[in-house]
């Protein structure tokens, strides 16, 4: 994270969730309003500081704040130590108790969800096709005795097991099955059949926002942009909590409810990542300039492409947009102050395009001091209400038609859109053997 001249990286009394390593500039510790200390640093001889609060779960006892022009730090969350090294409770006991009480620690905070209630597949029925991809497609299912709708999104084995994708099939049904928020799709149920794999999904019958825009022509939408937008940020911060990076935003990534609300959806790039990541991934059009470097990445190319989507939704295509991918990477690389911006992506627009679009990922917006509230703050959400987002009681600015549970008029897909079937023979390696959540 950097930091600029005058901020506090720390303020005294505050809630301590990070420590700081100083790897470039000066900082003064003060206490109670006065300076007691400067601290320097170097990438050869940095300084630590923050720790404190994070291994006695005690308020900050000083502010620290920048004196130089630019301060760069690195940063470790709590989460993040936690993940890594095992819960700080167990860890300061290790050398009295061995290393099983951090085994001990970590099973005791494991979210139990033995006691979920699940859904059998046997009591599902077919009613329709939602969409087709690659791999398989997702149909639209009833509940027999509830009368609940579901998508049922169905893998072919045989396409996985072609393509090496068994590690990332399995990783997307842990992370999906994970995730809780009203922003994002919901995984219910797994099941493991012959030949296919099956998620058991959260329908939202309002179809992808991408096919809405060109239908309804929403392009230049403010109104729409900033709902759509708010909900993302949503969606990103609960992934974010988790350690999640998503790797896969467009807006045909991005459903609709009946209710108008937006929900994220497709897990299949979400990565669990502590630190940095190296796999190019993603829609070229969206990836950011570390992704084309192969430098590493974190969470700070979500943020990247939440900018490329505003733009998209203001003005109907990518800023960095071209013939050839590769000419696209060309774009990307020289950054988007080089981007000639149109009418319809102006003013407050442009800075928070800008502000998510920074080359250097520890300068975007999220990436600073105050995280997400940084786009919440800015002054093209004036007068927004994102606590009303946040609980899904504000209207939503277009409400599709959905006439009842069953209703899949929304979606476009034709059963000629099906991939072709794929055989597949059991391996005997048996990396599919903890997929299923119910028969």
């Amino acid at each position: 994270m950097n930091f600029q001249q005058g901020e506090s990286i720390l303020t005294q009394g505050e809630k301590g969730e990070s420590f700081y390593i100083l790897t470039e500039g000066e900082v003064e510790v003060i206490v109670n309003g006065k300076q007691v200390a400067k601290l320097k640093g170097t990438a050869s001889k940095a300084e630590i500081f923050g720790e404190r609060a994070i291994l006695n779960n005690e308020p900050r006892a000083a502010t620290i704040r920048v004196l130089s022009e630019t301060v760069k730090t690195l940063c470790m969350d709590k989460t993040s130590f936690e993940m890594l090294l095992g819960p700080l409770e167990a860890l300061k006991q290790r050398g009295k108790h061995g290393t099983a009480t951090v085994a001990k620690a970590k099973k005791e905070t494991a979210k139990d969800t033995s006691e979920k209630k699940h859904i059998q597949r046997k009591h599902l029925n077919k009613l329709g096709l939602l969409g087709c991809g690659g791999f398989g497609a997702v149909v639209l299912v009833e509940h027999v005795k509830t009368k609940d709708t579901y998508a049922m999104k169905a893998l072919s084995k045989g396409y996985v097991v072609k393509c090496g994708m068994q590690q990332t099939v399995m990783s997307e049904k842990n992370i999906q099955y994970s995730c809780n928020s009203n922003f994002i799709i919901k995984l219910y149920d797994t099941y493991n059949g012959t030949k296919t794999l099956y998620f058991l999904l959260e329908v939202a019958l309002g179809g992808e926002l991408y096919a809405t825009y060109n239908k309804k022509g929403f392009h230049g939408s403010e109104k729409h942009a900033k709902f759509y937008i708010g909900g993302t940020v949503f969606a990103f911060d609960h992934l974010h909590s988790l350690k999640i990076i998503y790797r896969d935003l467009k807006p045909e990534n991005l459903l609709l409810n009946e209710a108008g609300h937006v929900k994220l959806t497709d897990m299949g790039l979400a990565k669990v990542v502590v630190g940095k990541t190296y796999t190019t991934c993603g829609t070229p059009d969206y990836f950011a300039p570390e992704v084309i470097k192969s430098t590493g990445h974190t969470c700070a190319v979500d943020w990247w492409a939440l900018g490329i989507l505003v733009f998209e939704l203001m003005s109907g295509q990518p800023p960095f947009q071209a013939a050839t991918p590769m000419q696209t990477y060309s774009k990307i690389q020289d950054g988007i102050k080089k981007v000639q911006f149109p009418s319809s992506v102006s003013g407050e627009c442009t800075s928070l395009v800008k502000g998510l679009c920074e080359k250097d990922p520890a300068e975007r917006l999220p990436m600073r001091k105050g995280g997400s509230d940084n786009i919440k703050k800015h002054k093209w959400y004036k007068a927004f209400d994102w606590e009303k987002m946040e609980a899904q009681t504000l209207t939503a600015p277009y409400v599709p038609p959905v006439k009842s549970k069953d209703d899949s008029s929304n979606f476009s897909a034709r059963k000629e859109d099906m991939p072709p079937s794929m055989d597949y023979t059991d391996d005997g390696t048996g990396w599919d053997a903890d997929f299923a959540t119910s028969t």
